[in-house]
């Protein structure tokens, strides 16, 4: 069974960077496309960015354009998550989705 591990969350002051890692075992097929969402207690889990399978095309939602670049390494069954210029509104539990599976998240805290 398909099986989706974050890492890499942490506190971060306001401005600074963080990278967060989605690590994919236990497919027995080549790994789709993949997804990162975030959610804050008492909202919807909302999509942050997304990337294809070969890893040539990607999406972001509108409130992390040119600060989030979502990055693959299909030799790892990784998927990145660089956040530059990071700011409160950032802070959330964010979390890897591939399909239907999703993993557990990872919590990313953004101190002003």
């Amino acid at each position: 069974q398909m099986r989706l591990v974050e890492s890499g969350g942490g506190l971060t002051q306001a401005g600074g960077s963080r990278t967060i890692s989605c690590v994919v075992s236990g497919s027995p097929f080549k790994i789709g496309g993949m997804a990162w969402w975030r959610q804050v207690p008492g909202k919807e889990r909302e999509l942050v960015a997304q990337i294809n399978t070969s890893g040539s095309s990607t999406g972001y939602a509108d409130a992390v354009k040119g600060r989030f670049t979502v990055s693959r390494d299909n030799t790892k069954n990784t998927m990145y998550l660089q956040m530059n210029n990071l700011k409160p509104e950032d802070t959330g539990r964010y979390y890897c989705n591939v399909g239907l599976q999703w993993g557990q998240g990872t919590q990313v805290t953004v101190s002003s």
